[in-house]
């Protein structure tokens, strides 16, 4: 029997893609991730995750990654919700499986859980069970594999940014290196960077206060 975990990393962030994980692992091996110490990728340092990660390639049946760049985001936000995005994706990934899982566990963003598997279940082209759960990465070590391996390929993104446009930090609005960043950003160009989120308030916010910035000092000339 197969079961997928299903998790995301930067959901929230005002910089970088939306990074969605899938990992596929035979029924009877789930205590081998437990082994390997497999756990919610947040309280995991960096060096862990990846040598976690290495391992986690051997036991698992399948894997799949989607990312969802700010661009995409910002036009399916126009029409859909966040959380109609995130299993729009689901369901693509898990479509895209040679060999179908028979259960599904995800962590449910959705304030009622169980409303994100009705969500999942009307893209999928077969009918796996569904269970969505809060904190399922912490509880579920087939979702904590997923969220490992979520975070690891958004992180590289970051890391790619970096290298091009200097340092960024984790991306998030609350990380005083991003917030940083992006302030130069539109002190110089007057507009956000691309691959920051356009649709995000926190991003909208930083442009109006230079905005009105810019408008205070016309009219004090």
């Amino acid at each position: 029997m197969l079961v997928a975990g299903i998790d995301e990393a930067g959901r929230g962030p005002a910089i970088g893609p939306l990074v969605v994980a899938s990992a596929v692992v035979e029924k009877r091996n789930e205590e081998e991730l437990i082994a390997l110490g497999v756990k919610d990728s947040k309280i995991l340092s960096k060096v862990q995750r990846q040598k976690i990660f290495r391992k986690l390639k051997r036991i698992l049946h399948d894997f799949r990654v989607v990312k969802i760049s700010p661009k995409e985001l910002d036009e399916l936000m126009i029409r859909k919700s966040l959380n109609e995005i995130e299993a729009i994706k689901i369901a693509e990934m898990l479509n895209s499986l040679e060999k179908k899982p028979e259960a599904v566990v995800v962590d449910s963003p959705d304030f009622y859980a169980d409303n994100f598997s009705k969500r999942i279940l009307k893209y999928l082209t077969f009918k796996p069970v569904i269970i969505a759960e809060h904190k399922a990465d912490s509880n579920h070590p087939v979702v904590s594999a997923a969220s490992i391996i979520a975070k690891i390929h958004r992180d590289r993104e970051i890391e790619i940014l970096e290298k091009k446009h200097g340092r960024i930090g984790s991306g998030y609005v609350h990380d005083p290196i991003t917030q940083q960043f992006l302030k130069k950003w539109i002190d110089n160009n007057g507009k956000l960077p691309s691959f920051a989120r356009k649709m995000w308030y926190s991003n909208q916010k930083m442009l109006d206060e230079k905005f009105q910035k810019s408008l205070s000092g016309w009219y004090e000339e």
